[in-house]
């Protein structure tokens, strides 16, 4: 009785296949210009991909890598200005960002030209090519998004200024960043005279940070904080 049944199984089965195998036939007959010209298309995307990548931006790519190289040498050694700018002998970073635009290093031109405008006091370009970074790098993720909050600090946005500094130190939950950025953010709350949540995060310093650098004298800014609390 089970054999039987099992032939049954396999009949039904087969019967199925048979009739989708059928179906299926039928339909790309009926579409089979569309389909072809379908798969056509893919390929054809797919090639001028891989050819995009190997032949256009790998060789971009290499040729932007060389070309940083004098410019990071320059904002090494805090010539701010040459590396922005460049010279006859190498391209500066703003010369690499719209030109490699496409590239890593191309995007991390606009970090360092970013960085370098703010040490410049040119707040406004800081602000413009440190918001067209993006980074997948943790730590200078959390560097540029507090440049970010410097460069809208010293231009006066001190909403803005603490939207970043806020990010950057709830980026990576580190002894070296958080503590300074959320120092940083407690300073713009102070400047908005909301005392109460600059408070909070100098106490959070204290508690969670006390072997950073900003806990050192952090006792002072929470009396002053809270000083400045109770007399308003």
């Amino acid at each position: 009785m089970t054999n039987k049944n099992n032939e049954s199984n396999e009949l039904e089965l087969d019967k199925t296949l048979a009739e989708t195998t059928h179906k299926v036939e039928d339909f790309y007959n009926a579409n089979k210009k569309g389909i072809n010209y379908a798969v056509i298309a893919i390929i054809a995307i797919l090639g001028g991909y891989i050819g995009f990548t190997q032949l256009y931006l790998k060789p971009l790519e290499e040729e932007a890598q060389r070309e940083i190289f004098r410019a990071q040498q320059y904002f090494a050694n805090d010539s701010f200005q040459l590396a922005i700018n460049g010279n006859d002998a190498f391209k500066g970073f703003e010369d690499l960002s719209s030109e490699y635009g496409m590239t890593k290093a191309g995007n991390l031109a606009h970090y360092y030209a970013g960085v370098s405008y703010l040490r410049l006091g040119q707040f406004e370009n800081a602000i413009d090519h440190l918001s067209e970074f993006s980074t997948e790098n943790e730590l200078i993720g959390v560097l540029a998004k507090g440049a970010l909050g410097d460069a809208y600090s010293e231009s006066g946005d001190t909403d803005k200024a603490l939207s970043y500094y806020l990010k950057a130190a709830k980026m990576s939950k580190n002894k070296l960043t958080s503590p300074l950025f959320y120092k940083k953010a407690a300073i713009v709350y102070e400047s908005q005279s909301k005392y109460s949540d600059a408070l909070d995060i100098y106490e959070t310093i204290k508690k969670d940070f006390n072997e950073s650098t900003e806990a050192g004298d952090i006792d002072k800014y929470i009396a002053r904080a809270k000083s400045m609390q109770e007399s308003n």
